[in-house]
């Protein structure tokens, strides 16, 4: 496989890697967790969820019809297929839920089957801590109740019941957080709120909206640099635009709009590229690992512009000073390398994870996939796949890891089934 080693300018041929893409082919053939081999004692294990706060009781009336049946739902999602571009021989929907309530019916949650095969698989191959990648709480953040649901509510059932028991038997265990543009929805008290509970509730941590820390679990290994990239993004304008079932971006239509939440930028909220590029120039860690919520390369074709305008903003800091960047926001599972190109010609390849399948399923956009990796030879896409629910557990040792990406089935039995592999190089300092 591609690996530190590899030349920057080695690159797989745009056939392998849309068929990556699309689920076709990958390192290994899916299997149940139980056939892995055992762990390296001395290595650092990190679980990665992204996107894991969509449950049934906090959604809002226009997201189901009441009566809506289930020939109704895939209706209603097949016009959303084609609305978003994509080509109607791939349709397929996201499992559907029944509502006893009001007898709608709404995609399925995977929170629940997927914090289970999480479970099973940690204890299978060992979570040494966590990070949560944002989209905690769907659809608006916390609303300090001023919806008629309370906020308490919320945060039992998308942090505490599901997540709090994978720190079971561990009192180090620590999931890190950050926070998503849906976590900003309704406003800036609300983002607040949901800083301040993890900030003050075991095993969850944040130590503000950006910051660093050294996992105590990470056995000196590992140092995580956490961005608020809502944040980033509402310090610049970002087009809003949509991708034609050819896979091409259309003509913009306006500007991106921001969560409620996030404008005015308070002081500092601005700067945290600069933060980030000192941070990282600091650390004295092996392993240099930058979190955010929004990806820098995704399948998707939706989330394309916020895409390209952060690569822009960050990938400088990025290709200099980390070995990795993981993030969530598309509700798929991706593996990427950018080969670092645009900022300086003989830097290693960057690890680029997508990790947003904790609770929603999204389809990959495949004509944007191909059309992405025919207009940017400096992306490999090594493997990505939607219409999924599942997370990625690394494995660290002092000069490489190993990325696995894990999936759970849509009948909610929250079995892991490891689907695709790689072994990737620290790189040089």
């Amino acid at each position: 496989m591609i690996g530190r080693a590899t030349p920057p300018e080695t690159r797989v041929l745009l056939a392998t890697a849309a068929a990556l893409l699309l689920g076709a082919c990958s390192a290994e053939a899916p299997r149940e967790s139980g056939a892995a081999a055992e762990p390296e004692p001395s290595a650092v294990r990190i679980l990665a969820l992204g996107d894991t706060g969509y449950d049934y009781p906090f959604l809002d009336t226009e997201d189901y019809a009441a009566g809506e049946t289930v020939t109704d739902y895939i209706a209603r999602a097949r016009a959303k297929w084609l609305d978003d571009g994509r080509p109607i021989a791939d349709f397929a929907a996201p499992p559907p839920h029944a509502l006893p309530d009001n007898g709608g019916v709404v995609a399925a949650s995977g929170l629940r089957p997927v914090s289970t095969a999480a479970g099973r698989y940690c204890a299978r191959r060992g979570c040494d801590f966590g990070v949560l990648l944002g989209d905690n709480v769907y659809p608006d953040g916390l609303t300090l109740d001023t919806d008629g649901k309370r906020d308490a509510d919320r945060l039992q059932r998308l942090f505490v019941e599901p997540l709090a028991p994978l720190a079971a038997g561990n009192d180090a265990f620590r999931f890190y957080a950050l926070l998503g543009n849906h976590d900003w929805r309704t406003s800036r008290g609300g983002a607040r709120a949901q800083l301040e509970f993890l900030e003050r509730t075991p095993p969850f941590h944040m130590d503000g909206f950006w910051y660093r820390v050294v996992p105590t679990n990470g056995r000196g290994l590992v140092e995580l640099f956490v961005i608020d990239t809502t944040l980033l993004l509402g310090s610049v304008e970002v087009p809003e635009i949509a991708v034609g079932a050819d896979g091409r971006e259309l003509p913009p239509d306006g500007l991106d709009e921001n969560p409620k939440g996030v404008l005015p930028l308070a002081p500092g909220e601005a700067d945290q590229v600069r933060w980030l590029e000192q941070a990282l120039a600091d650390s004295t860690a092996p392993w240099r690992i930058v979190l955010g919520h929004h990806p820098l390369w995704s399948s998707g074709g939706t989330k394309s512009a916020q895409a390209r305008v952060l690569r822009s903003l960050l990938l400088p800091a990025l290709c200099r000073g980390a070995d990795a960047y993981i993030a969530g926001h598309d509700h798929t599972l991706e593996v990427h390398l950018d080969d670092c190109r645009q900022v300086a010609s003989g830097l290693a390849p960057l690890l680029h994870v997508v990790s947003g399948a904790g609770a929603k399923q999204r389809a990959v956009h495949k004509p944007f996939a191909a059309h992405q990796l025919e207009g940017h030879p400096e992306l490999t896409s090594l493997w990505a796949r939607g219409l999924i629910w599942g997370f990625i557990h690394l494995e660290l040792t002092r000069e490489r890891a190993r990325v696995q990406v894990v999936s759970t089935a849509n009948d909610g039995g929250g079995v892991p089934v490891e689907e695709f592999a790689y072994d990737y190089a620290r790189r040089p300092d």
